[in-house]
């Protein structure tokens, strides 16, 4: 049996990162183009000359998703542990007895007191919030509510252990 502060020196806060495409005018241009190219599904060459107007605007298209690509961020988030999750949740108390904590308050200053990577405060959450959208939003809010109210299990991941059944090297 390990002893107790063996464990305690092993034991880290979990973290959790997402990724979050902050372009939303590149999406939108996205949306567009593949609207476009939709239109163009029933285009029939009329002679062995003609190009197909679809080929333009898939190249469109992947050049505007990797621009998206390059609009990602990293957040990433750590949790709290019991007297700073208990300190927030007292921050912002429930709007009637039945209720543990005022969800509208709780979960951006939740970000906030999570967020590692960029580091934010209350001010940041605010500010962010207003240049994103309701999912956007509900993204980061997840990724701090995970981090804090989800136990940490060794995940499968059935990508890896297909890529790894299939090698050839003996290993």
């Amino acid at each position: 049996m390990p002893d107790i502060k063996d464990v305690l020196k092993r034991a880290k806060p979990k973290e959790h990162t997402i990724r979050l495409c902050l372009a939303g005018d590149v999406a939108a241009e996205v949306d567009r183009l593949e609207a476009e190219l939709a239109g163009l599904s029933n285009w029939q060459p009329q002679s062995m000359a003609d190009q197909n107007p679809g080929v333009a605007v898939a190249e469109r298209i992947a050049a505007a998703r990797e621009r998206m690509r390059e609009a990602e961020v990293e957040f990433t988030f750590r949790a709290l542990g019991a007297k700073r999750w208990s300190d927030l949740v007292a921050q912002h108390p429930g709007k009637t007895p039945e209720e543990a904590w005022d969800a509208d308050t709780l979960a951006p200053a939740l970000v906030a007191a999570s967020a590692v990577d960029p580091a934010m405060t209350a001010e940041d959450v605010e500010a962010l919030f207003e240049s994103l959208n309701v999912g956007q939003r509900q993204q980061l809010i997840e990724a701090a509510w995970q981090v804090n109210g989800e136990a940490t299990s060794i995940p499968f991941s059935l990508y890896a252990s297909a890529i790894l059944a299939s090698r050839t090297d003996g290993k």
